[in-house]
C-alpha cells in the first residue's frame, strides 16, 4: 500500500456554475473516484475557486466568469455536483471561504478524471436554474 504523503490538486479544466431563483449556486464538475470529506470551497474573489474535496485532493477551478465571481462572493454555501457525462453521481453542500489569496500546496496534475443516477437536465429543472455560466477554457 502505497502512502501518499501530499495533496493531489486537479484542475478541471471545464465546469459550469448555475444559479437558481432564490440565489443559490451549484457547481458541475467530473465525478471523483471516492467521497468527499469535510469539503469546503475556497474562493480569492478574481477567478479562481480551490474545491479542498478531502485531505488529499483538491480541484482548482480556474477561469470562474466575471458575474459569477461577484455571486460567490457574496455565497456561503454551494452545491457541488458530481457528473460522469450527463449523470449526476453526487450532490454534496460545501461551504464557501473567501480568501484574500489560494495557496496551492500540493503536486498539480491535469484533471478531466472521471461515477447513482440522475441525469443533469433533471437535476437542473429540480434546482430551478435561471442562469447558467460555462467557465474554464475549452482546449
Amino acid at each position: 500500500m502505497e502512502n501518499q504523503y501530499y495533496t493531489l490538486m486537479e484542475k478541471q479544466d471545464f465546469f459550469q456554475i448555475i444559479e437558481n431563483k432564490y440565489g443559490e449556486l451549484a457547481v458541475f464538475i467530473d465525478a471523483r473516484d471516492n467521497e468527499p470529506y469535510e469539503p469546503i470551497l475556497e474562493f480569492d474573489g478574481k477567478s479562481t475557486a480551490l474545491l479542498k474535496r478531502d485531505v488529499r485532493r483538491s480541484i482548482i477551478l480556474d477561469g470562474i466568469d466575471q458575474e459569477t465571481c461577484n455571486v460567490l462572493a457574496e455565497s456561503e454555501v454551494v452545491m457541488i455536483v458530481e457528473l460522469q457525462g450527463e449523470v449526476v453521481i453526487r450532490v454534496y453542500a460545501v461551504p464557501v471561504e473567501n480568501v484574500e489569496e489560494i495557496i496551492f500546496n500540493g503536486r498539480r496534475v491535469r484533471a478531466d478524471e472521471l461515477f447513482r443516477a440522475k441525469s443533469k437536465e433533471e437535476l437542473l429543472k429540480s434546482f430551478g436554474a435561471i442562469k447558467v455560466w460555462s467557465s474554464g477554457t475549452d482546449k
